[in-house]
Formats: structure tokens, C-alpha cells, sequence
């Protein structure tokens, strides 16, 4: 059975920029799409005009979200958020991507603010891999290296992760928990933070390998039709 996979990508600034519709012109979710379809791999997308057809049934048929916002992230619907949130703990696996951060379903599932720094003037960023035998990171060497990104920041304002693949360190000094997995319920979540609008980070072997692999790290596992706190039954009493 193929990978279900659904990508929100708020297609916002393609439309109003012409430097990002240069570098993306069929949006983000169209070079995340180019990256990940295959003969195994299936892919819907959606973008804020579309973002009101992510329904349950939608999300019940989704193996793996990934998740890019930035400008609207207000304008995303409450509802919408909190059926992603139960998809995941129901056991959907997801992916954000750069300031994902601070979307509404990554704060919903992360229950903190997500507040970094950051600092948008084209810094070289060195991902170091700081946990090799992770499936994530696997086909990658020691680091690689983003020629432009936008600098995030420490402190993070998010949970302890479960796990951190990668740190980012910035020609500019800053470093960055680049790279964290988190489990909420039956799902997986992964944060990437590479991935911003005005550099063709989508497009880098490297950064599309990371994706591809959280993909399969992140597919369900266990997963459960409903969110439910049952009575039940002292075992070995008659139903």
C-alpha cells in the first residue's frame, strides 16, 4: 500500500512575491511534491484557499502531514488545527517545516509558545548530525551545508525533545535545535527547521533526503478510529 502523504503549504508568499515565485513556481508544495512522489509515495496538497477541505475524512486517509506556514498562520481555522492535533495523537505522523514553528497545530501539540530569534540576511548554516544511528539522518555524513537560510535561534521555546538530530550552527554564531523528534499520543512529530521562502532549500539533495526519510520514520505505527477515555471491565469479568 502506498504512503499517504498531505502537505499544507500556506502559498501565500508565491502569489505576492515574485522572488519566491521565481523559486518556486509551483509553490513549496509543489518542489515538496516533485521531492517525495513515487511509485510508493502518494501526495495531496493544500494551501490556505484550500485549507477548510482538511477534513477528518482527509486526515483518516493521511499517513503523514507535513506542515509549512508563515504569514497566516492566524488565518488557519481553530477547527482545522485541532483536527490535525487529534490526527496525530489518534497516530497520524507529521512534519513541520521552518516556521511551522509556530503554527497553530504544532503550539496546540507542543503546549508551549515555539519562540525563537531569528535573523533573515542569508547566513550559511552548518547542520551537524548529532544522532547518527537515527533513521532520519541516515544516508547523510557528519554535517552538510545550506549556503543561504534564514538564522534561527536559541532559546526554542518548546518541550524537552524526544530526540535531537541535528544542530544548526550559523556563520553568523548563533546555534539551533535544528532537527527534533516528539511523540504525542499514537504520532510522530519531527520539526525541521530549514525551509525558508526566499532560498531554494527545497531543492537541496540533502534537505529533501531528511524529508523523504521523516516520511517513513514518521508513518503510523498504531493508530485508533477515536479519541476515547472508555470504562472498562476488571479482567476475567463477563462482558
Amino acid at each position: 500500500m502506498k504512503t499517504r502523504v498531505t502537505i499544507y503549504n500556506e502559498g501565500v508568499h508565491e502569489q505576492t512575491k515574485e522572488n519566491v515565485r521565481a523559486i518556486y513556481p509551483n509553490g513549496i508544495h509543489g518542489a515538496l511534491k516533485e521531492a517525495l512522489e513515487t511509485d510508493e509515495v502518494s501526495v495531496s496538497c493544500y494551501t490556505l484557499d484550500t485549507v477548510n477541505e482538511i477534513t477528518d475524512e482527509v486526515l483518516d486517509n493521511t499517513d503523514v502531514m507535513l506542515w509549512w506556514g508563515h504569514a497566516r498562520h492566524a488565518m488557519v481555522p481553530d477547527e482545522v488545527a485541532a483536527r490535525v492535533r487529534d490526527a496525530v495523537l489518534k497516530g497520524m505522523g507529521i512534519v513541520f517545516l521552518h516556521s511551522g514553528h509556530h503554527s497553530k497545530p504544532f503550539r496546540l501539540l507542543m503546549g508551549t509558545s515555539c519562540n525563537l530569534t531569528w535573523r533573515e540576511n542569508g547566513d550559511m548554516e552548518r547542520l551537524w548530525v548529532v544522532n547518527p544511528a537515527h533513521p532520519i539522518t541516515q544516508g547523510l555524513g557528519r554535517y552538510f551545508e545550506l549556503p543561504h537560510v534564514e538564522t534561527y535561534g536559541e532559546p526554542f521555546g518548546i518541550p524537552e525533545p524526544d530526540e535531537v538530530l541535528f544542530i544548526g550552527w550559523y556563520s553568523g554564531g548563533e546555534v539551533f535545535r535544528s532537527g527534533c523528534t516528539f511523540h504525542r499520543g499514537n504520532g510522530r512529530i519531527f520539526y525541521f527547521q530549514p525551509g525558508h521562502e526566499t532560498f531554494p532549500i527545497f531543492y537541496d539533495e540533502n534537505v529533501r533526503l531528511v524529508i523523504r526519510n521523516a516520511v517513513k520514520w514518521a508513518k503510523p505505527i498504531y493508530r485508533v478510529p477515536e479519541l476515547l477515555c472508555p470504562h472498562v471491565k476488571k479482567p476475567g469479568e463477563e462482558e
